[in-house]
C-alpha cells in the first residue's frame, strides 16, 4: 500500500535550478536522456558540468595532440548524448556525406569520424581531432541534402581551423563537453536545454570564430558542388524552429534562439550567409531524395532506450517504470535525470543507479547518497508497494538557500530509484503536496501499460493532387502545434501551397 510521504526526501543529482552542496554523487544507470520539450523555462538557471565529464576539465587545449584528445573524448560525448543512433542506413549516409565534404578541405587525409547522436535535441558539434556530431533531432529540421551539409561543414570548419585548440580555459572545456560545442550555429536556448548556463556557450566559440566556420562552411559547400545559400537556409529553419519550441513552452512563439549578446544575432549571420553564398558561382545542387531516404523511418522525440514524456507523465517501458508530475510543472528528459521545473522556484529531478550492496532504502539514503549530509526527518515508507525512505535538508542553488526533500525506492530488481525535490528555502511546507504526489505516483508498468508507448517516427510521402496541409496536419494529432511544425520540417512558410508530387515528411505514431 502506497502511503503519504511526511516532511521529509533526500536526492543526488542536482536538481535543473543549480548544484546542491554536500551531496554526493551517484552514478546513473540509465541510459542519457535528452528531449526538446519546454526549453526555454531553462533559460535562466544554469547547472554545473556533471562529476563524469571531470575527465575534458583535466586537460586545457594548447595545440598538443588533437587527435588523441578527441579520441579520448569520444565515448564521453556518446554516454553523454544518448548514444549512436542505432540507424545504419542514417549513420552511413552521415558518414558518407561528412567525408565527402572533408576530402575538400586542408585536412583532407586526417581521420574524420562523424557521429549521429540518439538525441532529438537539434544539435551538432565537433571535437578535436575530426570527431563531428549531429543529432537526428537536427537531421529532421533539414529541407536537402545541402542543408545537412551546410552543418556538416560548419562544424569540419571549426575542426579545420583549430577553435578547439583557441579555447585555453577549464570553464570553456567544462562547456564543451556539457552541451556540445557550438549547438549547430549557437542556439543558447538548446544550450539551456542542454543543462548548462550561458556562459558555457558564449565561451564555447567566439563571435569570430562562429561568424569564420560560417565562411568556411559556405566555402565547403561551393566545393563539394552543393548550393552555397543551404547554410543560410538552414539557419532560417533552425530560428523558426526555435520560435516553435517557444510556443510549445508558452512564450507565444517569442524569440529565443538569438545569440548572447558576444554572439551574432541569428538574423545578422542568415544575412552574412547569404551575403556569402551570393559571392559564388549559382547553381549549386539541392538533392532531396538520398536525405528522404536516409530520414524515412527515422526515430523523432524520444526514443525507446531513453523513454518518453508524454504530456506529464515519464514512462520508460525497457525499465518498467512510470511517473506523473503535478499540474503546472513541464517534464524535460534530461540527459542523466528527468527533470521537471515547476512554478515559484520549484523543481525536481529523478534518475536512478547502482544501489551499492546496500538494500534498505532508508541505509542507502542516510549511508550512501545522503551520506555526510544534515538529514532530517528521515522515514521508511512504502510507494508503489515497494519500500522507500525520505528526508529533508537544506542545501544551495545558484547561491540561494533551499529546502530539498529526498526520495529512493528500491525496486526489485535491487536498483535504487531517486527523487529530489527542490523549493525555495522556508517554503517545503507550500509544496510539498506536490512533491508528495510526484513521488507517490511512481509505479511498475504491466506489460499493457508498456505497451502503450510506441516511438514517433518521421514518415516521408508524396503529395497527391486535393492533398492539403490541413490534411497532412490531421495525421499528426500527437504533435503539439502540428501545422506549425508541419511547415517547419518542411520548409514551407505560411501561405505556401503544396505541390503535387512533391514529398514531404509527416510525424506519426502514438
Amino acid at each position: 500500500m502506497t502511503r503519504r510521504i511526511g516532511n521529509a526526501v533526500v536526492a543526488e543529482h542536482p536538481p535543473p535550478g543549480g548544484v546542491l552542496t554536500g551531496m554526493p554523487t551517484h552514478a546513473p544507470f540509465r541510459k542519457p536522456f535528452r528531449t526538446a520539450l519546454a526549453a526555454l523555462w531553462l533559460a535562466a538557471t544554469p547547472v554545473l558540468v556533471p562529476s563524469a565529464q571531470a575527465g575534458l576539465l583535466d586537460n586545457v587545449l594548447s595545440g598538443g595532440d588533437e587527435a588523441a584528445l578527441g579520441a579520448q573524448e569520444h565515448p564521453k560525448i556518446l554516454a553523454q548524448f544518448g548514444g549512436a543512433v542505432k540507424n545504419a542506413r542514417l549513420q552511413g549516409y552521415i558518414d558518407q556525406l561528412g567525408r565527402k565534404l572533408a576530402a575538400t578541405t586542408a585536412l583532407a587525409r586526417e581521420p574524420w569520424t562523424f557521429t549521429v547522436l540518439d538525441s532529438d535535441v537539434a544539435n551538432a558539434f565537433a571535437l578535436p581531432g575530426g570527431y563531428v556530431y549531429v543529432t537526428r533531432g537536427l537531421l529532421a529540421l533539414a529541407e536537402d541534402e545541402a542543408e545537412v551539409a551546410g552543418v556538416l561543414a560548419h562544424e569540419i570548419g571549426h575542426v579545420t581551423a583549430h577553435h578547439s585548440a583557441q579555447r585555453q580555459t577549464r570553464q570553456t572545456i567544462a562547456g564543451i563537453l556539457a552541451a556540445g560545442v557550438g549547438l549547430v550555429f549557437g542556439n543558447d536556448t538548446l544550450a539551456q536545454l542542454a543543462g548548462l548556463g550561458g556562459t558555457a556557450v558564449v565561451a564555447s566559440y567566439s563571435r569570430e570564430q562562429e561568424l569564420e566556420a560560417d565562411q568556411l562552411g559556405v566555402e565547403t559547400l561551393r566545393r563539394t558542388g552543393y548550393d552555397p545559400f543551404a547554410m543560410a537556409t538552414f539557419l532560417e529553419t533552425l530560428r523558426r524552429d526555435s520560435q516553435y519550441e517557444g510556443l510549445r513552452a508558452g512564450n507565444k512563439g517569442e524569440g529565443g534562439f538569438d545569440f548572447f549578446a558576444s554572439h551574432p544575432a541569428t538574423e545578422e549571420r542568415v544575412r552574412i550567409a547569404a551575403d556569402l553564398a551570393r559571392k559564388m558561382p549559382q547553381g549549386g545542387a539541392r538533392p532531396r531524395d538520398p536525405y528522404l531516404a536516409a530520414v524515412d523511418g527515422m526515430v523523432y522525440g524520444d526514443s525507446p532506450e531513453n523513454g518518453y514524456v508524454r504530456g506529464r507523465t515519464f514512462a520508460h517501458p525497457q525499465l518498467g517504470i512510470a511517473f506523473t508530475v503535478p499540474q503546472g510543472y513541464a517534464l524535460l528528459n534530461g540527459a542523466d535525470q528527468v527533470v521537471a521545473k515547476g512554478r515559484n522556484g520549484t523543481a525536481m529531478a529523478f534518475d536512478g543507479g547502482s544501489a551499492a550492496g546496500v538494500s534498505d532504502p532508508a541505509a542507502f539514503l542516510t549511508g550512501v547518497w545522503g551520506k555526510g549530509a544534515n538529514l532530517s526527518n528521515v522515514q521508511r515508507i512504502t510507494i508503489g508497494g515497494m519500500p522507500a525512505a525520505t528526508a529533508t535538508t537544506r542545501g544551495e542553488s545558484n547561491g540561494d538557500s533551499a529546502d530539498i526533500r529526498l526520495v529512493a525506492i528500491r525496486a526489485s530488481d535491487g536498483k535504487m530509484y531517486r527523487f529530489t525535490f527542490l523549493a525555495p528555502a522556508g517554503s517545503l511546507a507550500r509544496f510539498d503536496g506536490d512533491f508528495q504526489a510526484a513521488a507517490n505516483s511512481f509505479h511498475r508498468l504491466t506489460a499493457e501499460e508498456a505497451a502503450r508507448y510506441r516511438p514517433r517516427r518521421v514518415q516521408v510521402t508524396t503529395v497527391q493532387p486535393g492533398d492539403s496541409v490541413a490534411g497532412f496536419v490531421r495525421r499528426m494529432p500527437q504533435e503539439p502545434y502540428a501545422k506549425e511544425l508541419f511547415r517547419i520540417i518542411n520548409d514551407l512558410p505560411p501561405g505556401t501551397p503544396l505541390q503535387p508530387g512533391h514529398r514531404v515528411k509527416v510525424i506519426v505514431g502514438e
